[in-house]
């Protein structure tokens, strides 16, 4: 059989007779974690206001294109809320749709007082659910890292089995069956745990209308750069994004200008964790191009920042474009859900 590390896979070599008795008996079920949501419930999501962004001077609020507005430390007592890994607002900025990593829908409803947020209400955590109508991790799947909205439909990336999801949420909502998305071959063939990590669908009036594009968290091309798809649309095919400073991708949101915003992020052992933002021009994707734009943003330890995974733009009524960013805590009592809003400033 197969086992599979963070590098790769390593083959492991089973004796004939055990080999011969696996291949006639049905796979072991696959049991969820104590994180893994298994029915619909309602839960509390505690907030806590961060007094700043940057830990050194917490009375700055300008970094680089973004201007922070609030943030909070989101925790609850129940044992699935975290590993946060995508978003995605309504046109107010509001209501919700989130993803964890182990295969759950959270929704619910952002509060605010002012401009700055306040807390969660009416958040609900449920399974996501196969055409068969059972979870989807009964069939193994989880990892869910991305998420894209268009319309009623709703498209989850599972990164470590390269594949993409359609959910139609006209039909039940977070109780909708998913169906698979057929994915270019070099899509399915993605390295292990570096798969799709981030899912935009262009909309009407832009030159790619319609298309799912999907980025990959660190697969590569022949140079060197982040491998993406165009799925659908009248164009589809495959590109590259520019890849530098070892920054891996963990999402994209598209601007109301077409403009997609690229959140990375990096980590070592001596430099420690940093994100950045990267403002790509929509007219530069195309199948064959390699893509690339200016960092808009940026950020390190010194500022309240986790494993960032998700961002979402919106427009408020005073025309504000705010950028919504998301962490992945990874279930670690280490690591937190953060949930940080900025004003962009064009």
């Amino acid at each position: 059989m197969l086992t599979a590390t963070a590098a790769g896979f390593v083959g492991l070599v089973l004796p004939q007779r055990i080999a011969a008795q696996t291949a006639v008996q049905k796979p072991p079920k696959y049991k969820p974690d104590e994180y893994s949501v298994t029915a619909p419930v309602s839960i509390e999501v505690n907030a806590r206001p961060l007094a700043g962004f940057d830990t050194r001077d917490r009375s700055r609020v300008r970094f680089g294109a973004l201007e922070f507005r609030s943030g909070l430390v989101l925790t609850s007592g129940f044992r699935g809320f975290g590993g946060l890994s995508g978003l995605r607002l309504d046109a107010k900025g509001e209501r919700f749709i989130a993803i964890s990593d182990k295969g759950g829908w959270f929704t619910g409803r952002i509060v605010y007082r002012g401009k700055e947020m306040t807390g969660l209400d009416d958040v609900e955590a449920s399974p996501m659910l196969w055409s068969d109508g059972k979870p989807i991790t009964a069939r193994g799947w989880f990892d869910s890292e991305s998420i894209a909205l268009d319309g009623s439909l709703v498209y989850v990336g599972l990164e470590r089995v390269n594949r993409i999801l359609r959910f139609d949420f006209s039909k039940g909502f977070t109780r909708a069956l998913g169906e698979e998305v057929p994915l270019p071959p070099a899509a399915r063939r993605l390295p292990y745990n570096r798969g799709i990590e981030a899912l935009v669908v262009v909309p009407k009036g832009q030159p790619l209308a319609g298309t799912l594009i999907a980025i990959s968290e660190r697969g590569l091309d022949a140079e060197g750069n982040i491998l993406g798809f165009l799925i659908g649309g009248k164009t589809p095919g495959q590109f590259s994004v520019q890849r530098s400073e070892n920054f891996d991708v963990s999402d994209a949101t598209l601007l109301p200008s077409g403009d997609l915003l690229l959140l990375e992020r990096k980590f070592s052992w001596l430099g420690g964790i940093g994100i950045r933002i990267r403002r790509i021009p929509m007219k530069l994707f195309a199948p064959g191009a390699v893509v690339d734009g200016p960092a808009i943003f940026s950020a390190d330890l010194g500022h309240e920042i986790d494993n960032m995974e998700g961002i979402d733009a919106h427009v408020t009524a005073e025309g504000d474009t705010v950028i919504t960013m998301v962490s992945d805590d990874n279930f670690s009592m280490i690591q937190r859900n953060l949930l940080l809003q900025f004003t962009l400033v064009e």
